[in-house]
């Protein structure tokens, strides 16, 4: 029998002060019953002495101190899973919110996830398509990684969220495959976007939506990411499944963090953040990965909205710190109307050439993508120079290269959210394109692959 108190000496913001408590424990699962008879739950976030300190589910507003009816479950939050999550839309503290049938769980799991001993992973190798010609051939994205996409304010983040989820898959693998989506503190617009793109395409039959509006409490932001997360460590080591994990937006979901720390009155690190903000994402990106003895895995792209378009704000700095690279959206380009507005320049995958070459993609991938590379840099400082000194002042072979990234933005980079093209595409696209540049000048290729992939009368 659960003890009840009715000890409630505090409420302030999202928080609640409990007195009087006995054994209990950090991260414990707490029953709140309010006067009117409704139920909220919440979650003890720290103990000192006979007090707890307890994070409400819902928000803290309604409460009253004297009748409100507290049990400590003596369990932490724990989310019922089963594969047949897939296919339906939750919101974000885990309900059913679709109008389907109820879910029968074959198991609850904490939400926190279990410590993963780092001698158990296993190295992240195959190469995952998204359809993106400037992440698969540039940027590649290789299953159990964790590549963060960092966007602008107003830049077209959530289209290529979209993107990503209707497209990706990993080639030559019988193994299923599977979209966890979780979207943090976005409007409802943006949800009804996300929800009619996966149904309109049939993305939906292999996702798992976790939705929170902006609408919704901010202290439930904090357990969207972990419970979707839940659910994908289940489909990838039970259900031996590659899942594909997007999280958006990461900086509400800071904010929210933000705003607890501040209810706590606890000193705030950078730009009023709290000092554990590296912590706390760590334990969130930590979770993708393989493991070894397990077919499954867990890669992860969070997306986030870079504050004032800031790449060392705390949030993408931190970010770029835990993770394995960066896909930077770029003002200019969207300006320009290149969809998407991806800067490959800026970009980085650290694990590209663990998933790429003959076996996993083609053997023509990584000279290929260190040559676009090269000529399109080469072809950005050949258009500034034309812009201070006109085209004139260019040299033949700079106007070549001039031609040549004109050509690249308007014709690789700009595909479309709409357009799916396979690894083998992008790479005879790119080659296309090196035929615009003298032989001499491709010197990131060997002769024997120009000769047996250079497109014919070039």
């Amino acid at each position: 029998m659960l003890k009840e108190y009715k000890t409630v000496s505090d409420v302030y913001g999202p928080l609640m002060i409990v007195e009087d408590v006995e054994d209990v424990s950090y991260d414990e699962l707490v029953e709140i019953q309010l006067q009117n008879g409704e139920t909220r739950i919440g979650q003890v976030l720290e103990i000192q002495e006979d007090k707890a300190v307890v994070q409400i589910y819902g928000g803290g507003s309604g409460i009253n101190l004297q009748e409100t009816k507290v049990r400590f479950k003596g369990r932490p939050l724990e989310f019922g899973v089963s594969e047949d999550m897939i296919g339906r839309i939750y919101d974000g503290l885990g309900n059913l919110i679709d109008d389907g049938p109820e879910i029968i769980p074959d198991k609850s799991l904490d939400i926190n996830g279990q410590a993963i001993n780092p001698m158990a992973r296993d190295y992240p190798d195959e190469f995952i398509q998204t359809g993106i010609s400037t992440i698969d051939h540039l940027n590649t994205l290789v299953r159990g990684q964790k590549l963060p996409v960092f966007s602008g304010s107003g830049l077209p983040h959530k289209e290529l969220a979209a993107q990503i989820a209707r497209q990706a898959t990993v080639l030559n693998d019988d193994e299923k495959f599977a979209v966890v989506f979780a979207a943090m503190g976005i409007t409802f617009e943006e949800s009804k976007y996300f929800m009619d793109s996966f149904r309109e395409t049939g993305a939906i039959d292999r996702s798992v939506m976790f939705v929170n509006l902006a609408d919704d409490p901010a202290i439930e932001r904090l357990a969207t990411p972990k419970i979707a997360l839940t659910a994908a460590e289940y489909l990838a080591y039970e259900k031996d499944m590659h899942v594909l994990v997007i999280m958006t937006d990461m900086t509400n979901y800071c904010e929210a963090l933000r705003e607890v720390s501040a209810a706590r009155r606890e000193v705030p690190g950078r730009r009023g953040y709290p000092g554990y903000l590296y912590t706390n994402l760590s334990t969130l990106y930590e979770r993708a990965g393989r493991l070894e003895g397990s077919n499954g895995s867990v890669t992860q792209i969070p997306i986030l909205t870079m504050p004032e378009d800031d790449i060392t704000h705390p949030i993408p700095d931190l970010t770029g710190y835990i993770t394995e690279g960066q896909i930077i959206l770029d003002n200019d380009l969207a300006n320009q109307g290149i969809e998407p507005p991806i800067n490959v320049l800026p970009s980085l995958s650290r694990l590209k050439d663990k998933g790429t070459g003959e076996g996993k993609t083609r053997e023509d991938h990584a000279a290929t993508m260190n040559q676009l590379f090269a000529a399109y840099a080469k072809g950005k400082e050949a258009k500034e120079l034309s812009v201070v000194l006109g085209e004139s002042a260019l040299s033949d072979t700079d106007k070549l290269y001039l031609q040549f990234t004109n050509r690249f933005e308007e014709e690789y980079v700009n595909q479309g959210f709409d357009t799916n093209r396979s690894i083998y595409d992008t790479l005879d696209l790119g080659w296309e394109l090196l035929t615009i540049l003298p032989k001499s000048e491709l010197t990131r290729i060997k002769d024997p692959m120009i000769e047996k992939y250079m497109p014919e009368g070039e």
